[in-house]
C-alpha cells in the first residue's frame, strides 16, 4: 500500500513539473534542441562568444527589432555588450523536427541592456537549427516582440 501511495505522489509530482515547464518534447533530438537553446541563452547572458561561435552556423542570420545581420556581427554585438542578454525567462517552448532541421519556438521575457539602456520585452523567438555531421548548428534566431496590454 505504501509503495502505491508513493508511486501516486511521484506521478502527480512528475505531471506538475512537466506542466510547470510548458515544454513539448517527445524525441531525443527535440530534447537536445531544447537543452541547446537553454544553454545558448546562458552563453548569451555570459557573453560566452567562444561557445556561441561553435553553435552558430557560418551562414546564420539574426533578426532583431533594430535590424538583421549575420554571425560575425552578432558575435561582435554580444562581445562588445552592444546587446547584453542579461536574463531570459522562458515561459513556453516547442520544437518541431523536419528532416535535418529543427524549428524551436520560445515565448520569453528578455531583460537586456541595449545601447546602455536596460529594457524588458516579451518576445516570441524562432530558432532554426540544422543538423550537420551529427551536430546541431543554429541557422537563424529571430525575435518578434509581443504586444502587451496598453500597446497600440
Amino acid at each position: 500500500m505504501k509503495s502505491q501511495i508513493l508511486g501516486f505522489f511521484l506521478i502527480i509530482f512528475g505531471m506538475q513539473y512537466s506542466y510547470a515547464q510548458n515544454v513539448v518534447a517527445t524525441t531525443t533530438d527535440e530534447q537536445q534542441i531544447i537543452q541547446l537553446s537553454k544553454e545558448k541563452w546562458q552563453w548569451m547572458a555570459d557573453k560566452n562568444v567562444d561557445s556561441l561561435n561553435i553553435l552558430f552556423h557560418e551562414k546564420a542570420m539574426f533578426v532583431h527589432m533594430g535590424g538583421a545581420w549575420g554571425k560575425e556581427p552578432e558575435l561582435n554585438v554580444i562581445k562588445s555588450g552592444g546587446i547584453w542578454y542579461k536574463k531570459t525567462d522562458i515561459h513556453e517552448v516547442s520544437v518541431k523536427i523536419i528532416d535535418n532541421t529543427a524549428i524551436l519556438l520560445n515565448r520569453i521575457t528578455l531583460l537586456a541592456l541595449v545601447g546602455g539602456n536596460e529594457v524588458t520585452n516579451p518576445f516570441e523567438v524562432t530558432e532554426v537549427y540544422i543538423k550537420q555531421e551529427g551536430k546541431w548548428k543554429l541557422g537563424s534566431l529571430s525575435f518578434t516582440r509581443l504586444l502587451t496590454p496598453g500597446d497600440h
